[in-house]
């Protein structure tokens, strides 16, 4: 569920103190996170220079992550295409899933970095899709890392020799499919309500995509899905992650000493990866979370805390965002394997294009020989029959 794209649609006018009470319900009815000023009730909360600043900072932003983002998940999906017959580990198919999520992902920015400059121009039915595939591909992203953590964690257990039980039956290449499924169906249930909710609206003179549930369970509704998704889409994976990794980490440290160098790489990676993981998602959840007990209990009361914590959600979705351009590096380019398949590929393309250039080239020869035998042909003849003329 994007937060900035709904948090910036507050109506940009001041109203009498003769509003009428159906009156004011519509505008609550169009923007459930309207924010009034207890110190002055009659005026309404103007967030055009937030607007504005979206419009500028979101296309640039958003912009640079497809860019990045298509690349990076491009190629780890091409080069695993490519090695169709390579043994592949379930870490690989979570990977691959991860790129494929990353990519669908991506392909929504365009849509939001337009909505963000000059509001939604496309229907309702792109705006429920967009909306829904965004929710479910952002929050598929973080269950599938909690999955490549898990995987990682068994195989260094399995390597010592030491079984987790049922964990270690259920994480086995027999049910990666099913795995796989399992979080699928997970995302997509919580992009169920963008699907089914989400509508256009015209807002002082601005088409905005958001959803917009019914009024009588506005508030309840939307924090409580809220709060789902930070459980579900960021505090179970990192708690996952954390306790994963640090299993791994011990499992390095019993290494032997001769491997010291391989080990503190290892470890190195893992923190790098836990590390990017926080800084990237922590911000962006911890606005969410006030963000769900403020539609609830009324947090914010003044306009210019409500206008920061808005560009404190664009800010901070565009640094979670960022995350689907360094989960082809953090997971792919730093493992081994995944570089020895990139080598290989790049190796078996730059030999093929050898090939297909020597190719030329020998046709072109034959083609010049050929020519030049005809030419001393025809030349001969042309002496043979000059003589006998004369």
């Amino acid at each position: 569920m994007r937060t900035s794209r709904r948090r910036d649609t507050q109506k940009e006018s001041r109203h009498s103190s003769t509003m009428d009470p159906m009156e004011e319900d519509d505008y609550y009815n169009d923007n459930h996170t309207l924010n009034f000023s207890y110190d002055d009730y009659h005026t309404l909360c103007e967030k055009g220079d937030v607007r504005s600043f979206a419009a500028v900072f979101l296309p640039v932003v958003y912009t640079a992550c497809v860019a990045v983002g298509l690349a990076g998940n491009s190629l780890v999906l091409a080069t695993y295409a490519y090695h169709k017959r390579m043994r592949r580990t379930m870490t690989d198919t979570f990977l691959a899933h991860l790129a494929v999520a990353d990519l669908l992902l991506l392909l929504t920015l365009p849509f939001w970095a337009a909505d963000a400059a000059q509001g939604w121009q496309l229907g309702r039915g792109l705006c429920r899709l967009v909306s829904a595939c965004y929710t479910i591909n952002f929050t598929c992203c973080m269950l599938l890392l909690a999955c490549v953590s898990l995987d990682r964690y068994l195989a260094s257990a399995a390597a010592q020799g030491r079984s987790r039980g049922r964990l270690s039956r259920v994480f086995t290449r027999a049910h990666c499919w099913k795995l796989c499924l399992g979080v699928w169906a997970v995302a997509a249930l919580l992009g169920l309500p963008d699907l089914l909710f989400s509508t256009v609206l015209e807002i002082s003179g601005r088409r905005v995509c958001f959803a917009l549930y019914p009024y009588n369970l506005a508030q309840e509704v939307k924090a409580s899905l809220e709060v789902v998704e930070v459980i579900a889409g960021f505090l179970v994976p990192l708690l996952v992650m954390v306790w994963c990794y640090a299993g791994v980490v011990r499992a390095l440290g019993r290494l032997p000493e001769q491997s010291g160098g391989r080990r503190r790489r290892a470890i190195r990676v893992l923190l790098v990866v836990v590390a990017v993981f926080m800084v990237t998602q922590i911000p962006y959840n911890t606005v969410k979370m006030w963000r769900a007990m403020d539609s609830v209990y009324r947090l914010v009361t003044h306009c210019g805390t409500s206008k920061a914590l808005d560009r404190a959600a664009q800010v901070t979705e565009s640094l979670a965002l960022t995350h689907c351009c360094l989960n082809p590096i953090l997971y792919a380019f730093l493992g081994s394997s995944f570089r020895q398949h990139v080598l290989k590929a790049a190796k078996a393309f730059g030999e093929r294009r050898r090939r297909q250039r020597g190719t030329e080239q020998s046709v072109g020869q034959r083609e010049g020989q050929a020519m030049e035998m005809s030419f001393n042909n025809s030349r001969a003849t042309s002496q043979e029959t000059t003589s006998f003329l004369i």
